[in-house]
Order: structure tokens, then sequence, then C-alpha cells
């Protein structure tokens, strides 16, 4: 059995929302200005659609604007950044696409997508850049790259052969925490375009696999988002779980009406700071239900005592449950209790 929930006063409970709240107004209310500058970086360069045979051709493609990307970060001083990429550049990493302008989107492939019995997409949430793809605050597992890798290992210790390929996903534009974007579900809704069409691509690499969306903070919003406008196509078929942790909400009211036929979880540490976030969506503003809330009906899943970048440290409660979703092994997922 999982453990006992943690008991808050209510009035601690009301202080912490009301914090929360105050947050969210805070947020609504700054802008980003504009610095005017032309972005030094190169757009992403022309790649032919996924496909087992071209797959080599795109990992080869994207490596060389990685190297093209990490002089321009060296010439203009973007330290940051050129340490970033000098990392993507190790042996052994393979990229389906990079794109280095702004904040940049990078989609990394570890294991073999064409033979993977299972795929796992990982979409992570608020604030992940090229700079924070593979570590931030020194904890590699709590960014996709990292998480990505830890995960991997994960399911090599669980099984010899897992048969799995994961794929660290940011491809749409991550909002900043503090901002209105994290607010409604407009980046969400164009992520998950991007996100639908990379699971076509998919299908098209390997029909007979089966995908898990592993979706962290406003990932899961994407997710939601993608599940919301992608049912009946056949790429989305493929999809037998979603995942949602550390969720402000999916825009959707329910998980009935993400599901199709796929799996619906969701967890949350006990000390991830999303619970006190407002959980309500009113003329467009808000994310709706929280999904491990009865109400939402989603399987809720042990996802341990860890913070809202924990969901990735390893040897942890939600990184073994979250590995079993991903293989696609539901009676293998120890169940957390729902939110009240």
């Amino acid at each position: 059995m999982p453990p006992p929930r943690k008991i808050v006063p209510k009035r601690t409970r009301r202080l912490r929302r009301a914090l929360a709240c105050a947050v969210s107004i805070t947020a609504v209310m700054l802008t980003t200005a504009g610095t005017g500058h032309a972005d030094p970086y190169a757009p992403p360069v022309a790649v032919p659609d996924m496909a087992p045979s071209t797959l080599d051709v795109r990992y080869a493609a994207e490596r060389r604007a990685i190297e093209e990307a990490l002089t321009t970060a060296q010439n203009i001083g973007d330290t940051d950044r050129a340490k970033a990429l000098g990392a993507f550049l190790r042996p052994g990493r393979r990229f389906l696409y990079f794109d280095p302008r702004g904040n940049g989107r990078a989609v990394e492939v570890i294991g073999d997508l064409t033979r993977a019995r299972r795929i796992a997409v990982l979409v992570p949430g608020a604030d992940t850049t090229l700079t924070t793809f593979d570590t931030r605050g020194g904890k590699p597992w709590s960014t996709p790259g990292g998480g990505a890798h830890a995960l991997y290992a994960q399911a090599a210790a669980a099984s010899p052969r897992p048969e799995l390929a994961i794929v660290a996903w940011l491809g749409y534009a991550a909002p900043e925490t503090f901002s209105n974007d994290v607010l409604t579900d407009e980046r969400a809704a164009e992520g998950g375009v991007r996100l639908r069409r990379f699971l076509k691509g998919v299908a098209a690499v390997n029909p007979s696999a089966r995908v898990g969306l592993l979706c962290h903070s406003y990932g899961s919003v994407l997710c939601g988002r993608a599940a919301l406008d992608g049912p009946g196509t056949t790429a989305w078929r493929q999809v037998t779980d979603i995942a949602l942790y550390g969720s402000p909400g999916t825009a959707a009211p329910t998980a009935a009406k993400l599901s199709g036929t796929a799996r619906i979880w969701a967890g949350r540490g006990t000390t991830d700071w999303m619970e006190d976030v407002p959980h309500v969506r009113v003329f467009g503003l808000g994310l709706g239900p929280d999904p491990v809330s009865p109400a939402f009906g989603a399987r809720v899943f042990d996802a341990g005592t860890g913070g809202h970048s924990d969901y990735f440290r390893p040897g942890s409660t939600s990184l073994r449950n979250l590995t079993a979703i991903a293989l696609g092994r539901p009676a293998a997922v120890a169940p957390g209790r729902p939110s009240h």
C-alpha cells in the first residue's frame, strides 16, 4: 500500500493556495519585452520525412546543425548554450530535430525506434530550453534529456532487453513559469499540433510499436490538447498510455475526454508545489481540474515523496512506476491516493 498522505492543516492549505493565486495573478501581469535584435542562430536544416530509411540521414544532418550552432555560441560568447550543445555532441547521442533559435527546440532519441516494441515520449514543461535540456539546478533527472536517460537505465535494469526506445521531445516553445502563457492552453494547442505530427512520423517508422506519453507539468497540458484533438488518426491509435505528473491540469474536464482507448495515469509527489495551484478554468483562463482528483477519473499512481522536479530521480518510486507505464505493464504500477 502507498504511504499515508501527509495531513496539512486547513489554515495552512488556505494560505498556500492564496499565495499560489497571488503568484498566478502576478504571472498574468508580467510581459516580456523583445530586444529587437536578430537571432544569431541559423534556422533548422531541411530534413526528409521520418521513415526507417531516413533516420540516419536526419541524425547526421541534425548533428551538423548542432556543430554549427555550437560554433555560433562560442563566437558570440553564449557560454551556457555552448556548454549544452557540446554535451549534445557526445558520442552516441542522436537528434531527430534541432532548432537553436530563441530558447530552442530539440528531439533526442535513445534506443532503436525501428525495432522497439514500446516507445516512450517525454514531454517537458515550463522553463525547458536547450540550455536546460540535460540538467537544471544540479538535477539532471529534472530535464527531458536527463530524465530520458534515467528512464532508459531503469528499464534496462528491469529487463535485460526492454525493447524500449525513448524520445526526449522538446518540440515546442515551452513557456516560462512566471508568464501569462502558463495560465492558458494556447502554447499547448500549438505544441499539440507538433506532437501529433511527430507521432505520425513515429507511426511511419514503426507502425507496430505502442506509444506511451509521459507528460510533466505544462507538458501535461500539451498532451491533453493533443489527446483532445488527436483521436481517430492511425498514429494516435498507437498511444496506449498517457501519464500526467506534476500537472496543473489538462484543459479537459475528465480523463474520459482524453482517453479514447488509452489508459490515463496521474501522479503527484507529496512535496510537489503543484498541489497548491488553483485548478480552475474560467473564460479560457486556467487549466481545469486536478488530474489526481477523484472527479477527474485518471488511474492515480504512487509518485512518492519527491518534489516537482524529482519524478525521474534514480531509485525513486515515481521513476519505477513511470518505467512500468512506459513499458506497458499496468499491473506493475503501484497505485497512489487521489487528492481531495
